[in-house]
């Protein structure tokens, strides 16, 4: 059935930023697209919509990125939007959220330029509490910088859709050339390094040098991985060398993009990306994603199969958006103890945090008490999308017996129409929504009046404190009394 008008986007923004940067005049797009300048002002006033086969002409002309022109890099910019102006400096503005929408939507680029000044402010607040802190303790410090770049390295994922697939390429063709076998993968990997780069590879004993678990001395050509690691932990290490080894170029030509403005956020986007070919070689894409559909998404199982932990596969997860042999499109995040988010995705469609403290009725923190057992849930957002969740806690690998072992938990979901993918959701009433748990993003962009566990309150309801009555919430509207 052929998409009528009402249908088509409204992409108008995109295409006028497009011209502007080939600093071509709407008379000159307009010839190379075969029609009238008139209809390219309307399609950049967003008064009519951009047909698909323009849509394709523009691909084609300009070779830009058919993701440049999708419906999720605007709603998460509206959305961090949302989130940045709930901050109690914006309350007397009364903004709404169509003002921000059409800021979004309508000067993409100046939304980005909110969001990063946002950014640079809250971080230097923080940075600035924090001096604070330990002035008055009597401890030096100083400021950090106003962009964390793993922020930043957060933003390159998402934009990738955590896929690369010049890094799944070079995976595939580690296997054929050092021709790998599943059964013997760790002997397979020391030989290709050592005949093919003259790596040798040895293992440290664990008090040789305490706290370090991998090094690599590019001179005499020697990786050490401490005996302390579990052997899937030594393979994975042993992969992540063989990423900056061999996968340098592929790597740089990732790092170079723009979301990357200093050097410690390409130098944090070189780990994550050789993490991303570790990943690759350990759980090749085609077999994986099989076992994914045999198996239904059981964690357990495809770990063992593949001899990698709970976060390792929930990770992969997230990465199988090749193009017509997609897995479910999964969102993951990993939180502390402390409620610090250091990983998060979404392909789901589901939202996080960025600037605040995110919803505590997330099964992802429930886990922490229930150690290594993993916990479902049904979460339901205001705007009714409703997703299905998993959460377990893990421990990473320790440095000896004297050392704390960080916990930590891991969230997983989808939306409930995939939900019947995964072997989890066997005996459980999708439909049923008494068993869906109401959740938000953060307290400030939340609706719900009725939350016991509501922090701060919400920029849809002013805050009316009424010292004689004490409802669910001192931050819930107060009911009227007839």
């Amino acid at each position: 059935m052929a998409q009528t008008n009402r249908e088509l986007p409204r992409l108008g923004a995109k295409v006028r930023t497009l011209r502007r940067r080939e600093n071509m005049s709407q008379v000159q797009m307009a010839q190379r697209l075969g029609i009238s300048p008139s209809y390219l002002n309307l399609i950049e006033s967003n008064r009519r919509p951009l047909p698909a086969t323009l849509l394709i002409k523009l691909v084609q002309l300009f070779g830009v990125d058919l993701h440049a022109f999708g419906a999720d890099d605007d709603a998460r910019l509206v959305n961090d939007l949302l989130e940045a102006f709930s901050d109690h400096s914006f309350d007397a503005y009364q903004l709404t959220s169509t003002d921000l929408r059409d800021l979004a939507l309508n000067h993409p680029q100046t939304a980005r330029a909110v969001i990063a000044m946002y950014s640079s402010y809250k971080a230097q607040r923080e940075a600035s509490e924090e001096l604070a802190s330990r002035l008055e303790g009597d401890e030096g410090g100083g400021m950090e910088r106003s962009q964390l770049p793993s922020e930043e390295v957060n933003e390159l994922v998402q934009k990738h859709m955590n896929h690369f697939p010049e890094l799944e390429e070079g995976a595939e063709e580690l296997w054929k050339k050092a021709r790998l076998d599943t059964d013997e993968l760790y002997p397979g990997l020391v030989r290709y390094l050592d005949k093919q780069h003259g790596v040798s590879v040895r293992i440290a004993r664990g008090g040789a040098e305490r706290g370090i678990l991998r090094r690599f001395e590019a001179e005499k050509k020697i990786l050490t991985l401490s005996e302390l690691l579990p052997t899937r932990s030594r393979t994975f290490q042993l992969a992540h060398q063989i990423a900056l080894v061999t996968q340098h170029a592929r790597i740089g030509r990732i790092v170079a993009d723009g979301h990357l403005t200093t050097d410690e956020s390409r130098a944090l986007a070189r780990v994550a990306l050789a993490n991303y070919f570790a990943g690759a070689v350990i759980m090749p894409y085609a077999p994986f994603l099989g076992a994914c559909r045999q198996e239904r998404y059981d964690v357990d199982v495809i770990g063992r199969r593949f001899r990698v932990g709970f976060e390792q596969v929930c990770h992969r997860y997230t990465t199988l958006r090749r193009p017509l042999a997609e897995g479910v499109p999964f969102h993951m995040v990993r939180i502390d103890v402390a409620g610090n988010i250091s990983k998060r995705f979404s392909a789901s469609g589901i939202r996080f945090a960025r600037f605040s403290g995110a919803c505590p009725r997330w099964n992802v923190f429930a886990a922490f008490m229930t150690p290594g057992m993993i916990r479902i849930q049904l979460s339901r957002f205001p705007d009714g999308s409703t997703y299905f969740c998993i959460a377990r806690t893990i421990t990473k690998d320790s440095s000896g017996y004297h050392a704390t072992v960080p916990v930590q938990s891991i969230g997983l979901g989808c939306r409930i129409e995939h939900a019947r993918e995964m072997v989890y959701s066997d005996g459980i009433d999708l439909d049923n929504t008494r068993m869906m748990t109401p959740v938000g993003v953060t307290c400030r962009l939340c609706e719900r009046s009725d939350c016991e566990q509501r922090a701060f309150p919400s920029i849809r309801h002013p805050l009316q404190v009424d010292e004689n009555v004490r409802g669910v919430s001192l931050y819930a509207p107060v009911p009227r009394v007839p």
